[in-house]
């Protein structure tokens, strides 16, 4: 089984990156489990442009086909998003309506982060993500990212040192999100 961490921000100067690799170096390694990250800015999807629904799977562009392939290798996913302005951002939405049948059923823990946590931007993609049909953690870390936190190139100083008081959220999260794949009657195409 794999399982996907897609990161939402696509963003100069992000740390989505430097958390993405925090939270799978974090998670628990079990036999027959894989993580891949993914980072949608490495996809360059331009914003969505099929002519037609995404439910009816019939996509007529290649980046459209390459990231439909992409998504579909994994049973479960794991949504990292930043919070701007209360919400979270359009780069991440764009990824997620670009399909509809990859999504469903499939099992997801949304992480989110910011000034606040980024718990704004967690509950609507909770609600995207119901939309869908997914199947969701009750748990859904938050990280709060502080100014006094972030070098002068905008990273996290000492992640592993910060980050271990979300160490025992993630892992909660992790178990629940291994649960419901356990549980899961769908498998990777």
């Amino acid at each position: 089984m794999k399982i996907e961490l897609i990161i939402g921000s696509i963003r100069p100067g992000r740390v989505g990156p430097q958390i993405a690799t925090w939270i799978v170096d974090s998670l628990p390694k079990r036999s027959g489990i894989d993580y891949e990250i993914i980072d949608i800015k490495d996809w360059n999807l331009p914003l969505f442009d099929e002519a037609i629904h995404p439910s009816m799977n019939q996509y007529q562009h290649e980046h459209t086909k390459a990231w439909s392939a992409k998504v579909s290798e994994a049973g479960a996913y794991i949504w990292l998003t930043p919070e701007y302005n209360a919400g979270y951002p359009a780069s991440l939405k764009n990824a997620i309506d670009y399909l509809f049948h990859e999504w469903q059923n499939k099992p997801l823990m949304i992480v989110s982060y910011g000034v606040g946590g980024g718990i704004t931007a967690s509950a609507q993609l909770r609600q995207v993500a119901e939309r869908l049909k997914m199947r969701l953690t009750a748990t859904s870390p938050a990280f709060v990212i502080g100014k006094d936190m972030s070098d002068d190139k905008g990273q996290i100083m000492d992640i592993n040192n910060v980050f271990t008081s979300y160490e025992e959220s993630l892992a909660e999260a992790s178990e629940q999100l291994l649960s419901i794949i356990k549980n899961s009657d769908t498998k990777p195409e």
